[in-house]
């Protein structure tokens, strides 16, 4: 049985490795059935092409490869050239006798073939080393040197990352070898490192190999033959060419060794910057950082999220629209020297104009900051409020013909610098309408400075305590500002330096130079100008508004105005109206939900992805918003079309969509070519229709090219081996842009026939050249020159309306199709019933096997579901049994708690009783003392009074006995009244003035005593009112403590016990 070429993925065990720096496409081989299978039916694949009366099966598969890889002349005859002895280039160099062993041989008939030579690289060929002679010695480098190995030669291949084929040809060669060489290899552990062969003798080199042209290492398996060797596939010839070189080592642990050697190479290698970018150099001094800092701008999309503005590639300028929330990110990176750790932003300023003071600067609101996913960046993002004034220049609109510069700083602090630091970019900006139609831009969406942060490093005594701080700032100059400086300091010297360097850029070159060159077109080539006549802006505006008032019908003039091509700024609203996508909100929500899911094919869009358009600037970057958004929309379209999936082609008609709307939008218009226009019917069922459009397509040529049909039928070209990629990849995947964008014009608007009048076109164009060349030369011309010949726009429009104005009708399209199915049946009915009947096994096998695969992929997914639920219902059972125990707890604990609370209630109402008693007593208690402290007040009242008459009496008879005006007395009393102590006695008194005074002085003893008792009587009442407001007082207390203190304590402890009640039953 043939081995059929497929498209999934390629099987990758712990026996091999790989890497992915390859360019170019590659066509998986699906294992034969007598060859052991080592996917495990884990290789995601396709049935193979299958045609009759249309070129062979083989055929086919190798032209289905100009899809995603251009194999060299050399293969296209790999089964008619297998053994033959090519020569090495010019007559100086040795010859090199090559085995042209080819993808697609078949293991079964090997032993009847002629035996494939060897392929000695005595000298390497000038495209891997121009530098090196055979015999230069190694070069000093960080590798590891194995020895005692034997090598076995080498082959072409078709497919460098299939572990399949490699196995094959690595036992072709080693079953089959009849020269053998004795090497020393060394493997480099640096990515930047060559793979040598070494002469063990004198130990210089014999070939090299670079790394990053490596694709592929693989081993023997244990127990075969071939558990000894090991081989690695490279790219030749600008990867043109894919070779495996195979290798047998004297000690068999050593493959393992060599192979963990390739496999640190690769790891390391995955990690650079691709191929087809510029490596930042490294700065000499060692006191320069380099950072690159970018700007991406924001605006709320109205559905929840905030979408990057559009980038004008003319102006570069990024667009705004007027009164929309709006946030910055800005990107920080540094690429060259030591990394300094960036600690935080404390600041994010925004401004209008160039060249702005800090003090104009306003901040940001600041909403995150932080690492990015990858933690190659620090990513500060924050926004500002559309209402403040100093932001009011970006709620205007601005004029057409002029632009606004927007000046924004962002403030880090890095942990090792002494001193914040500012970057400050400079962009320019337009604020247009809200309602302006913004058309998706081809160039990236931020705006890119390079910074260089000059550093001076602090002595260990200056620096403050045991702080991270070791460098302080010199200076920092913007990449624009260097140049600014240069141009000013050396006007005179500048310009022819500029002028060189203007030189050195390449210029697209004429189409005489490149035809004879054999470096196919890369696709996504060619710019596409937005400029266009106003005339024919205003005709499409007229057009555009008219049909916006009626979508479900075309306005008339509108074939006409897409023949001559949609303006490049029109394209993506015009394609999705042509497409009928108006109104695929249901699309737009299904794509969002489609890209979260996970693909069975994941690994080949991966593949495909970096190598669609890779000379477009938009997807060239590895991990670019380009690129990441390509990923996403075949991933959600081989989710979304389970049916068909992912296929090989696909990717550059979504890029093409890219190009010109958002993500969203292109998803919709790529499921809308896929199934209303036909396209997916190309893919399905074996391919079938795709061999009727090649049917019809020639038959179309012998009806109006019949001398290069009747050219082709002489040197054996089919359809097929051309054709393929025209109709898969609708011309997207080798023609420029401008010629594939008006070709998608076309089809969106007169359908998918269109290929026809495209195709005949180009083949009428190229017919004088065509009838010179024989087979192998056709084939070149349309790889190679075809293309190029399309790179001027002039040529290209000759080419549209040549094919605009062919006249192909559907009805004769129709018959030819018809004529293709009876010829069909025919074929059927006359082919010999064994090998009909043997290939109608073989297909019921391969379906039966794999239906059996899927049927014990459904049982082992069966078993596993019946296992987990198994094991879900018991965990479920123990939580039921769980939930009842706890629920039976819960029950009691209810009952219990109820009654405590019945309890509860009963001593509540007790204590409500208790404490009413209590208060009526107390209420009692205070009346009657408030009834004594009344009546005490009362008699202390009166007992006031009556003193104070009493010292008022008292008075006023110590006034009346006072005898300072009496002669008499005057001598027997002193001033204040008292009476004198006589100090002699008078003579001559009698015994009268001796009595009365004897009577006066017991009148005054008895006036003093009285005057005693009263005082007492007082001090007494004094006392008694002193004892009663004490009395008064504790019974108040009394009763406020019983009202607060023993009440507060019942009520408290009441509600205490009814709450955790409460709680236990919920």
């Amino acid at each position: 049985m043939d081995d059929k070429a497929s498209v999934g993925k390629i099987s990758v065990s712990s026996d091999s490795v790989s890497t992915l720096n390859s360019e170019d496409f590659v066509l998986v081989s699906r294992q034969g059935d007598e060859t052991p299978s080592t996917n495990n039916g884990s290789d995601d694949e396709k049935t193979g092409l299958k045609i009759v009366g249309n070129g062979s099966e083989q055929q086919l598969q190798r032209e289905l490869e100009d899809v995603l890889m251009d194999p060299p002349m050399e293969d296209q005859g790999s089964d008619r050239d297998l053994g033959e002895v090519r020569s090495g280039g010019d007559g100086e160099e040795p010859v090199v006798l090559e085995a042209s062993a080819s993808s697609t041989i078949n293991p079964v008939s090997v032993a009847g073939l002629q035996k494939p030579e060897m392929s000695l690289p005595v000298k390497p060929s000038q495209g891997d080393c121009e530098d090196l002679s055979p015999f230069t010695p190694v070069t000093d480098e960080d590798s590891v040197v194995f020895s005692k190995l034997t090598y076995l030669g080498c082959a072409s291949v078709n497919a460098p990352r299939s572990e399949v084929e490699a196995l094959r040809m690595m036992s072709i060669l080693r079953g089959q070898c009849q020269i053998s060489l004795d090497v020393t290899l060394s493997v480099p552990n640096v990515s930047e490192g060559t793979v040598r062969l070494l002469d063990p003798q004198t130990n210089t080199e014999i070939a090299n190999y670079p790394i990053y042209k490596i694709l592929f290492c693989v081993r023997g398996h244990d127990g075969t033959p071939e558990s000894d060797c090991f081989a690695f596939t490279e790219s030749h010839y600008n990867a043109e060419l894919f070779r495996i070189h195979v290798f047998r080592c004297e000690i068999q642990e050593a493959v393992s060794r060599i192979l963990y050697s390739f496999a640190t190479a690769f790891r390391r290698s995955a990690k650079q910057t691709p191929l087809s970018a510029t490596a930042t150099p490294q700065t000499p001094d060692s006191d320069i950082f380099t950072f690159s800092v970018s700007l991406e701008i924001k605006e709320d999309d109205g559905k929840g999220y905030f979408s990057a503005v559009p980038k004008d590639k003319d102006r570069q300028c990024f667009k705004l629209r007027q009164g929309i929330d709006k946030k910055i990110v800005i990107y920080v990176q540094q690429t060259t020297n030591k990394e300094l750790a960036i600690e935080r932003c404390f600041g994010l300023l925004l401004s209008r104009g160039k060249d702005v003071r800090s003090g104009d600067m306003h901040l940001l609101d600041l909403e995150s900051m932080g690492k990015s996913s990858d933690g190659k960046s620090y990513v500060i993002t924050g926004s500002w409020n559309q209402k403040s004034p100093h932001f009011q220049f970006v709620n205007e609109e601005t004029p057409k013909d002029k632009v606004l510069f927007m000046t924004t700083a962002v403030d880090l602090v890095i942990t090792e610098v002494q001193e914040p630091v500012r970057f400050i970019l400079e962009t320019k900006v337009r604020v247009c309408s809200p309602n302006e139609r913004l058309f998706w831009p081809f160039s990236k969406r931020s705006s890119t400075e390079n910074f260089f942060l000059k550093l001076k490093q602090i002595k260990q005594k200056d620096r403050k305590n045991n702080s991270d701080t070791l460098y302080e700032v010199v200076c920092l100059e913007s990449e624009s500002e260097r140049e600014r400086r240069k141009t000013t300091a050396s006007p005179s010297l500048r310009l022819p330096q500029s002028g060189s360097q203007g030189s050195m850029i390449p210029s697209p070159p004429e189409d005489d130079e490149e035809e004879d060159n054999d470096e196919p077109l890369l696709s996504g080539s060619g710019d596409v100008s937005k400029e266009c006549a106003e005339k024919i802006l205003e005709t499409w505006g007229e057009l555009l508004s008219k049909w916006h008032l009626n979508l479900s019908v075309r306005p008339k003039t509108l074939s006409a105005l897409v023949r001559s091509g949609v303006p490049e700024a029109l394209r993506g609203e015009v394609w999705q109206l042509l497409a009928g996508c108006h109104n695929n909100d249901h699309l737009v929500e299904k794509y969002r939900i489609l890209i979260t899911k996970e693909s069975p094919q994941d690994s080949a869009i991966t593949r495909d992805i970096n190598r669609t358009f890779p000379a477009h600037d938009y997807f060239k970057d590895t991990g670019g918003d380009g690129q990441d958004s390509l990923y996403k929309i075949c991933k959600a379209y081989s989710v979304y079309d389970e049916e068909i999936g992912y296929c090989q082609g696909q990717s550059f008609l979504a890029a093409v969509l890219l190009l010109h709307m958002p993500e969203e939008q292109a998803f919709s218009v790529l499921v809308k070519i896929m199934f209303d226009y036909g396209l997916r019917e190309l893919f399905k069922q074996n391919f079938e229709d795709l061999h009727c459009k090649f049917y019809q397509l020639e038959r179309l040529m012998q009806e109006y090219i019949p001398d290069l049909y009747n050219h082709f039928l002489d040197i054996s070209l089919e359809a097929h081996m051309y054709a393929s990629q025209w109709f898969l990849t609708l011309f997207t995947a080798k023609f420029p842009l401008y010629m594939v964008f008006h070709i998608i014009d076309l089809l969106l608007c007169e359908g998918i026939s269109v290929i026809f009048n495209v195709a005949l076109g180009l083949l009428k164009t190229t017919k004088d050249d065509l009838l010179l060349t024989d087979f192998e030369g056709a084939l070149k011309f349309f790889r190679v020159q075809l293309p190029k010949r399309y790179r001027s726009e002039e040529n290209a429009k000759k080419l549209m309306e040549l094919a605009c104005n062919m006249k192909i009708s559907q009805k004769k399209l129709k018959k030819y199709e018809k004529e293709y199915h009876t010829m069909r049946e025919q074929q059927a009915q006359q082919e010999d019933p064994i090998e009909r009947f043997e290939r109608e096994n073989r297909r019921l096998q391969e379906a039966n096997m794999r239906l059996e695969q899927e049927n014990d992929d459904l049982a082992h997914e069966l078993v596993t579901s019946k296992i987990a639920l198994r094991k879900d219902l018991d965990n479920a059972e123990e939580k039921a049994d769980a939930l009842n125990k706890e629920l039976l707890m819960t029950k009691q604990k209810l009952i219990d708690a109820e009654e405590e609370k019945r309890r509860l209630e009963e001593e509540s109402a007790q204590l409500k009783e208790m404490c009413r008693r209590e208060l009526d007593k107390a209420e009692s208690e205070i009346k009657k003392n408030s009834s004594i402290i009344g009546d005490y007040k009362q008699i202390c009242s009166q007992l006031s009074e009556r003193l104070e008459k009493q010292q008022t009496a008292n008075k006023a008879e110590i006034e009346k006995i006072r005898v300072d005006d009496c002669e008499h007395c005057r001598e027997f009393f002193n001033k204040e009244g008292r009476v004198k102590v006589a100090s002699t006695a008078k003579d001559g008194s009698d015994e009268d003035t001796d009595e009365e005074k004897e009577t006066l002085k017991n009148q005054l003893r008895e006036m003093e005593l009285e005057l005693a008792q009263t005082k007492l009587q007082l001090v007494e009442a004094e006392c008694k009112i002193q004892d009663l407001e004490h009395h008064l007082g504790l019974a108040l207390n009394e009763v406020q403590a019983a009202k607060k203190t023993w009440f507060n304590r019942t009520i408290s402890s009441i509600k205490t016990v009814t709450g955790v009640q409460g709680k236990e039953t919920c």
